[in-house]
């Protein structure tokens, strides 16, 4: 009896390799090795089929024989150096020696989050290469690498949410044992890594489960990016799949977590939810701590686990609310999806204080209604950015955030995101102001690579603007490999843009090495809307020691006085400035005295934080 850590894949065990794969639908399996004849493959009961074969190395080519058929990659492969239409390779997990026994992962409370695209983070686009960037994160004040899909893909290029071979890291960026590295040394910069990984589909070339089994995937859902995974029987073969992809990752790559794409598109109706289900596996997998967080359109925030132990298990969820009311104020323009946002003050009051802005209320872009009942969710639930790869793709030619506004705004809006009380997520290179553009790119065969290019021309054909037929030499084609390329980041500029780079450098450690804005000691939280542009939140902290955040998105504020509690300084206290956005070190235009004998002064595009000192 072969002793087995995982219930699918090849594994190297004792002097060989045992095999064993999920295909109820055909008579006959066969493993076929590279320069060998097919060997008939085991029975079992419900449907697996299994196989040991003893002399047989890490580094082998294999595949599935179905009826004669093939040879198929392995469902469940780890390793797909040629890519999901080639054959699968046996990979040593235990091969790569850890240096990170002393890490004890990662919780939710006090992160840093940072997002990135491993293939165009770098010019190289490799996990090795982007190992020579963790000193530089780990100076700005990262503590949590969010890391865009790296299962296995067609094609040269992609973002990774076609994956189709779950478990086989994508071989563009490297070796299986080259992702080793790169968290392990994320680790020892005292950086947590989680995976960005797609449980909702799979991708439409190279995926093979069809030939295996018709249950993996059901008709009973709708699934705007293909056939419906099928996780409604606990013991449904793709539910086994998901489940123990989830916790190979966290077993073998030591990653401290996962992010989960669209998980509005992951249906299940059993007893047990995956969701659920899923989160309890990833605890169980690693005594240490891991961080789970969720992409969810309608803001189901039953999902999350909040202090008394509710909901599904989710840590934390992303905020299109905080996003694209952000974006409004930035640029004016509410068309399309934003156009239930209006970048008003009391939006960002509310999402400092209770998250999400919608909630179960009327959603106008739906034409219905929108969200959960979430009042009583803790704001770090809730990750806060102004920028990441969908919405920057979104934006035509891929343009990032400062280049579609002004400095100040810019500036403005980067301290409005790290610190209010939401957990801030930086997208790559926001914090140098790249000049990179992030464009949506995916290298497919001809006709499907048509068929994207048109889906996503007419996806983005809801904002008016890029509906014009001026735009249409605009839209770069996502097969073309300029368009991968040329969303690479310049690290040049994070010497040549010290600006940007001191703002983010100094926002960061302004929240982590404060009480009162990192949460540590914050009481409460409230806020004000001091004009049509302008509001502030009073974060008050243990003993009157307060912090009062003004932000302007408009021209300058002079009021004689304001007729709100909230300015007023505790009891034996006076508001004296500790930070700025119009510093000069950041590019600002220089500091006015915000309380003065005449009033208050807020320049114009700026933010300031205030303390309470005796």
């Amino acid at each position: 009896m072969i002793n087995r850590r995982f219930g699918l894949g090849a594994e190297c065990a004792g002097d060989g390799v045992a095999f064993r794969v999920y295909a109820d639908k055909p008579r006959e399996v066969q493993l076929h090795l590279e320069g060998a004849a097919p060997r008939r493959m085991e029975r079992e009961d419900g449907g697996y089929h299994s196989l040991f074969v003893p002399g047989l190395k890490a580094g082998a080519r294999y595949g599935y024989m179905l009826d004669g058929q093939g040879p198929y990659a392995d469902p469940a492969s780890r390793g797909q150096p040629q890519g999901p239409h080639k054959l699968s390779e046996v990979v040593a997990s235990d091969a790569y020696t850890w240096r990170d026994a002393n890490w004890r992962g990662a919780k939710l409370d006090g992160q840093i989050i940072y997002e990135l695209h491993v293939g165009v983070f770098t010019p190289e686009g490799t996990w090795r290469a982007a190992i020579d960037k963790l000193a530089h994160l780990r100076d700005l004040g990262v503590t949590l690498i969010e890391m865009m899909p790296v299962a296995c893909y067609p094609g040269d290029f992609g973002w990774g949410y076609d994956g189709v071979s779950l478990f086989a890291p994508a071989h563009q960026y490297g070796a299986p044992d080259d992702l080793r590295a790169f968290v392990d040394a994320a680790h020892e910069h005292k950086i947590g890594v989680i995976l960005d990984v797609v449980y909702n589909h799979l991708g439409p070339d190279g995926n093979y489960l069809g030939h295996f089994s018709e249950r993996f995937f059901t008709r009973k859902y709708e699934n705007e990016w293909g056939a419906a995974l099928n996780f409604e029987l606990k013991d449904a073969p793709m539910r086994q799949l998901v489940l123990e992809n989830a916790r190979y990752w966290i077993e073998d790559f030591h990653f401290d977590g996962l992010r989960l794409d669209a998980t509005q598109s992951i249906h299940d109706d059993s007893p047990l939810n995956v969701m659920t289900e899923l989160a309890r596996v990833c605890r169980a997998a690693t005594t240490r701590d891991i961080v789970l967080v969720g992409e969810n359109e309608p803001q189901r925030a039953s999902l999350l686990q909040t202090s008394r132990h509710e909901g599904a298990g989710i840590d934390a969820l992303w905020n299109d609310d905080f996003h694209h009311s952000a974006v409004v104020a930035a640029t004016g323009r509410n068309d399309a999806y934003y156009e239930d946002h209006f970048g008003e003050p009391q939006e960002f009051i509310s999402a400092a204080k209770h998250g999400f802005l919608f909630q179960g209320q009327r959603y106008a872009h739906q034409d219905g209604r929108r969200g959960e009942p979430a009042l009583s969710v803790a704001p770090i639930h809730f990750v806060n950015f102004i920028e990441n790869h969908d919405q920057v793709a979104n934006s035509g030619r891929g343009r990032r955030l400062h280049q579609l506004t002004s400095p100040g705004a810019y500036r403005t809006l980067s301290a409005l995101m790290l610190l209010t009380p939401g957990t801030p997520m930086l997208f790559q290179g926001q914090e140098f102001a790249s000049s990179a553009p992030f464009l949506y790119f995916a290298d497919h065969q001809p006709e499907l690579a048509k068929q994207v290019a048109d889906g996503r021309r007419l996806f983005l054909g809801q904002f008016e603007s890029l509906a014009d037929p001026s735009m249409a030499n605009e839209l770069r084609p996502p097969h073309e490999r300029v368009t991968f390329e040329s969303s690479k980041l310049d690290w040049r500029e994070a010497e040549t843009n010290q600006e940007c780079m001191s703002l983010y450098r100094d926002l960061i450690a302004l929240r982590q090495g404060d009480d009162v804005l990192s949460g540590r000691s914050r009481i409460n939280v409230d806020g004000s809307v001091l004009s049509a542009e302008a509001f502030l939140l009073r974060y008050c902290g243990e003993d009157g020691d307060d912090r009062l955040l003004m932000f302007n998105f408009g021209r300058n504020l002079r009021r004689r006085s304001i007729p709100d509690p909230l300015t007023s300084p505790p009891r034996g206290r006076k508001w004296s400035r500790i930070w700025s956005s119009e510093h000069p070190d950041y590019g600002g235009n220089g500091l006015v005295e915000i309380e003065h004998n005449k009033g208050w002064t807020l320049t114009g595009h700026s933010a300031c934080v205030l303390r309470a000192v005796v």
